[in-house]
């Protein structure tokens, strides 16, 4: 996503973002609250406090995120880890 893009998301200026980006500044509480629900992220990865990968299965039904959850159980059970 461009700066602009965000910066119209967020209805804020395009030099906002940049100095976000260039740690010139750093946003505050409430503006880092609606970069995450613009980003689709939680506030903890955005401050790298989380690096876990997630999958969006929200609007899934039950019985896809039953095949999902086997496809997961099965790839962890294998022993196969990706070095």
């Amino acid at each position: 996503m461009s700066q602009v893009v965000l910066a119209k998301k967020l209805h804020i200026s395009k030099q906002s973002v940049s100095n976000w980006e260039n740690d010139n500044i750093v946003p505050s509480v409430e503006m880092l609250s609606r970069l995450a629900l613009a980003l689709d992220v939680s506030t903890d990865w955005l401050l790298e406090l989380d690096d876990r990968d997630y999958l969006e299965v929200s609007n899934l039904p039950p019985e896809q995120l039953a095949h999902i959850q086997m496809l997961i159980d099965d790839l962890r059970s294998c022993g196969c880890k990706d070095k």
